[in-house]
């Protein structure tokens, strides 16, 4: 397989499966009147996420977030064209993700749900919960440089990013989703037709993203030479 393909794929079959167990978490959470609870979802999404980038981190650096590949462009480690592409895949793997859960599960149990959209809560202003979406997307996106991306990283896999993601689902599920990524969120809510709020998920996340990015290469990546 041409080597430029590879990357490519990986990062659509990470997001895509990432999306379906995430949202699929959900859709089961409706179809079994909240046997998987909320606990039961925020894993879903941190070790699903563990497993997916520990599987494919070789091949692509398993970014599987837009606000990911934003952090690496801004810190350097990726070039324009690369960040350009591995969004591309990133959404069209995510909406595949979302559009197999239509197959899988009960239609009508995907519909209750919008087929696992992150929604805004009623006590949530637009400004709060960009800030939410982007304070957890900088958690996270750090903890991917502090992980993954550093040479002086733990030889911990995806471990500590699925973490993170788990952290932040507890913290800010009931809130805004915790989408921090708006792969995660624009997939489902193409599946479903539920757009409500989707700035919020990518201007949140872009800028916690951003600034992981530029604070790593600045001050916390170490230095060559």
């Amino acid at each position: 397989m041409n080597a430029k393909f590879r990357p490519l794929l990986a990062e659509f079959l990470g997001t895509g499966l990432f999306v379906f167990i995430g949202a699929g978490s959900i859709v089961a959470n409706a179809a079994t009147n909240g046997g998987v609870t909320n606990l039961g979802i925020a894993l879903a999404h941190g070790v699903g996420m563990a497993v997916l980038i520990s599987s494919l981190m070789s091949v692509s650096g398993a970014h599987f977030n837009p606000a990911v590949s934003l952090g690496l462009f801004v810190a350097g480690k990726i070039d324009a064209g690369t960040l350009g592409r591995y969004v591309l895949v990133q959404l069209v793997g995510a909406t595949a993700g979302a559009a197999l859960l239509r197959v899988v599960f009960n239609p009508a149990a995907v519909q209750a749900v919008s087929a696992g959209t992150p929604h805004l809560a009623l006590t949530v202003s637009l400004g709060q919960a960009i800030a939410i979406e982007a304070v957890l997307t900088f958690f996270l996106v750090s903890a991917v440089f502090g992980t993954a991306v550093s040479s002086e990283a733990p030889k911990i896999g995806g471990f500590g990013i699925g973490l993170a993601i788990f952290v932040s689902a507890l913290v800010a599920g009931g809130l805004t989703g915790a989408a921090l990524n708006p792969a995660r969120a624009l997939g489902p809510a193409i599946v479903s037709g539920s757009f409500n709020s989707q700035a919020v998920y990518w201007i949140g996340p872009s800028i916690g993203g951003a600034l992981a990015g530029w604070l790593w290469k600045m001050f916390l990546l170490p230095k060559k030479g």
